[in-house]
């Protein structure tokens, strides 16, 4: 006999809502040429909508006076500065320095005095001076987006609520390898760390990002 649906044996434990803040910021996370060439091994056939989702997003963001931080994965040859991480996914030999697959795709590359922060783990946060920086600008609240929904969203997320940001994870501005783990990790993001918002949604609060607050 089946149990309960996952929203029925989690209704009445982890029902918070987050409002976002007056000070949002785009983060895309790793939005790069790995995760869109059909030839790689991190190829995901949903990266291309997801990438769509990103351009129109930043386009407004831009236009709307909204700050846009970029987040790319790079390693030395042998992988010294890349740790356990490395080790357990020999995958990020793509991220390998100088390598095509990890470069911004065209019509999604940093425009002139926007961030890029690179990273060697899952977290756009672990040992990069991400927070450091956003808090410095006086940003609250972080619009989420990249691949892979799972792994480098999922940890930036969870860092982004540690850090104290209001995480808004845009649900198809993000993309994984499957559709299982994709909805499983949206749903777990909503119940417990932020709160996970369609690309029509995240585009209203760039249009007017102090209406929430």
């Amino acid at each position: 006999m089946a149990g309960p649906s996952a929203a029925d044996n989690y209704a009445g434990v982890y029902e918070g809502r987050l409002r976002p803040g007056q000070r949002p910021a785009l983060l895309i996370v790793d939005v790069v040429a790995a995760y869109l060439e059909p030839g790689s091994a991190l190829f995901m056939d949903t990266a291309a909508a997801a990438l769509a989702s990103n351009a129109r997003l930043a386009a407004a963001a831009r236009a709307g006076g909204v700050p846009v931080v970029f987040t790319n994965v790079q390693y030395k040859p042998d992988g010294s500065d890349g740790g356990v991480f490395w080790r357990k996914a020999p995958v990020l030999r793509a991220f390998v320095a100088g390598s095509p697959l990890g470069a911004f795709p065209p019509g999604l590359t940093p425009a002139e005095g926007e961030r890029v922060f690179t990273k060697q783990y899952p977290s756009a946060f672990f040992g990069t001076g991400l927070a450091e920086a956003l808090h410095a600008d006086g940003i609250d609240t972080l619009l989420i987006t990249g691949y892979s929904t799972s792994g480098c969203v999922r940890a930036s997320a969870l860092d982004a609520m540690q850090h104290g940001f209001v995480p808004l994870v845009v649900r198809e501005a993000c993309a994984d390898r499957h559709p299982a783990p994709h909805e499983a990790n949206l749903f777990d993001l909503q119940a417990k760390y932020a709160e996970v918002i369609s690309e029509a949604e995240a585009l209203a609060l760039i249009a007017a990002p102090t209406s929430a607050a």
